[in-house]
Parts: structure tokens; sequence; C-alpha cells
């Protein structure tokens, strides 16, 4: 257990985690379950303790549990993680069941209905999608139940290959207004290296990116997939979406729970994106790209103004009016995001013209500037 000096004041981020209304808490493969014996119901019970007793402290709490592959390992008698996708896809379609069923069994303890809430990142990219989920995670809070939320492993492709229910944690916290986000697994912190090799320092807090400079963080286990990777990037994208983020051991989630004074915080930027620009930057899926003349890189990157026509050189992929685009400099450096407001077939006759030399059904910008996202 890594804890903060208890002879010192917790920090601005620390205290934000500790005093949040509303938070996320992230719960890894390798908390819940074990090759051998599949989901240890010890170990969830613990953890359900822990959301118990926040919640009765008064805040929202939304669990995203990992561990339906890994529950599906031992019934199906196989000797480790699966590789292929069809034998993820059938271990996850065992697991879900029995991982649904435990934490409705724990909560129960405490006569708490579950809802069980199965997503994936690819769901956030579609703005209708996004927004059904956003209905039924409030909802369910409203009612007073524990929303677990878990990527749908059984029919994720992408999801599943790579891994990423940190970062699905990352977009839920910011999809439900949560104040904090809390990622629990195996490892108390982040390290500047590998810990088990013995040199390793532990980082308390990140306040900004140079305080990452250094850092070397590794993949998943034989459990998960995520690794340190892909929770150090949740938190960033978290913490930059305005939700500080505490990075703590699933067995010291109590007190990760009621005071925030374990593990490593990440303080949140002072501004909290908009729902949408979030979604823009984030969220959705870019279906194409619109390059930039260096005039209308420095007008949408610099002043945050509407791209027009006139600034645009040339355009990539097919796409419609209402998709995301990616704003490309001559370089290739994607520059910014954008919600476009033409399909890709008519942007290529306006390249270069000026609103005047348009015809009057294509005076709209390009790129409002209130639907752009500088990257």
């Amino acid at each position: 257990m890594t804890r903060v000096d208890a002879g010192r004041q917790l920090s601005e981020a620390r205290a934000a985690i500790a005093s949040a209304r509303s938070v996320v808490v992230k719960i890894g493969s390798s908390a819940l379950t074990s090759l051998e014996g599949g989901l240890d119901t010890g170990r969830l019970d613990r953890l359900a303790d822990a959301v118990e007793a926040r919640m009765r402290a008064g805040s929202d709490v939304v669990v995203v549990s990992s561990g339906a592959i890994a529950a599906g390992i031992a019934p199906l008698r196989l000797s480790s993680r699966p590789r292929d996708l069809a034998t993820k896809q059938a271990a996850a379609s065992v697991g879900q069941l029995a991982l649904a069923h435990a934490w409705g069994t724990s909560f129960a303890r405490y006569d708490r209905v579950v809802g069980q809430v199965l997503l994936s990142a690819g769901d956030f990219s579609r703005r209708e999608q996004h927004r059904n989920a956003q209905r039924t995670l409030d909802r369910l809070r409203a009612l007073h139940a524990v929303a677990v939320v878990n990527e749908n492993d059984t029919i994720a492709t992408e999801e599943i290959r790579f891994g990423d229910n940190d970062r699905l944690a990352a977009l839920v916290a910011h999809l439900v207004g949560a104040d904090a986000l809390v990622l629990l697994s195996d490892v108390d912190g982040l390290y500047d290296g590998d810990p088990r090799k013995g040199s390793a320092t532990f980082i308390p807090e990140v306040r900004g990116s140079a305080d990452l400079d250094g850092v070397i963080a590794g993949s998943g286990g034989a459990l998960g997939t995520g690794g340190m990777a892909s929770k150090l990037s949740a938190a960033r994208l978290a913490a930059d979406a305005g939700v500080p983020v505490l990075l703590a051991a699933a067995s010291d989630a109590a007190a990760a729970l009621s005071g925030a004074a374990v593990g490593t915080a990440f303080a949140a930027r002072p501004v909290r994106l908009s729902a949408r620009r979030f979604w823009v930057r984030h969220a959705a899926d870019s279906r194409g790209a619109v390059l930039l003349d260096d005039g209308a890189v420095q007008a949408v990157a610099d002043r945050r103004r509407s791209l027009l026509a006139a600034g645009i050189t040339g355009v990539r992929g097919r796409f419609f009016g209402g998709d995301v685009v990616d704003l490309i400099a001559h370089d290739g450096r994607i520059v910014a995001r954008g919600v476009v407001e033409y399909d890709s077939t008519e942007l290529e006759s306006m390249l270069g013209r000026s609103t005047s030399e348009l015809p009057e059904g294509m005076h709209r910008p390009v790129v409002h500037a209130d639907d752009l996202v500088k990257v």
C-alpha cells in the first residue's frame, strides 16, 4: 500500500476525488479473477463493500468491471487466456453471466439492485448511441441501482483485440458527468518503470505532462489486456477532459474510495470540455480528412475560427455531412478534429473557393468553430 504522507494535507486533486459526489470506479480483471478458479467472490465482495461505503457516504458510483473473458476461462477448462477471437468471444459469453450474477449477489447483501450495461468504445463514436447510453446510466442512478458497465466482449472485435476497458471507463466518466475516476487493478500506482525490477520510482502526483517525462509503461498481464500503458492513457484522457483520476491497487479499494490517500493522483485540467467537444475529440471515429493550407491551420488551431472552403487544399476518404473528420496540415500533422457540414463529394467542388464564389446553399462554414476541437 502506497500512501501519501499522513502528516501533509491532501493535494487538490486528491481532495477533489475524496469529496466527489459522482464517481466512476474501474476494476481490472486481475482484481476479480484467477486462472485456476475463475471469479474470486471474496475479493469481489470486498470491492462491493468499498463501493457501498462510498455510496452510503453520499456519492453516486458507476462500476466499470473487466473480467468477463477471464471469468470464462476456468468454466471452459482453458489453460490460459485465449488468443483467437472466436474463443475470446466464447469465454466472454460464459464469463459475462457469471460476472453479472456475482455483482448482483454481492450487492444484494445491501439490498442494492444491479443493472448491467454492455458497451464498447465503438458505441461512443455514434452520437445517438452515445446519448442512449447516457440516458440509461442516468436513469439507473436515479433509481438508486448500481450500474455495472462492461465492454461488450461477446461481439466486439478491435476492442477485444487491444482491450480498452480503461479507456471505456474514462469515456463513461465524462458521459455521466462524474467528478472523479478511480482505476483499480493489481498495481498500487504509477512508477517510472517496472516496479518488479526493483529500481522504479513511485510517482504520487501527476499535475501535467512534465511529470511523465521518462515514464515507461508496459502492457497487460496473463488475465487482462490493458496494462499500465492503457491505464496511463485513460488517466490522461479523463484528466484532460476535466475529471481527476486516482490510480490505485484493488486491495486498497476501501482507502482509495474513502480518502484517496493511496495510489497516484492525476490532476484535472481547469476547464472541463463540453460533452459535444469531448465526443468530437475523444469518442467519435474519424470518417475522413480535410487538408488545410497554412492560413487555415492558424485560423482553426491557433485562433479556433470556423474552417472555410478557401483554406482547404484537399479531401481524403468518403464522408457525409455530420461526420467527424481530421483537419490536417501540409506536413501531415492532425491539428484539429471537427464535425463537417458537407459530404466529401460536395467539398471537392468547393476547394480553395471564397464564400462569395460559392452557390448560396454552400455559404455555411465547412466546420463551425463550435464543432471544432484542437488536437
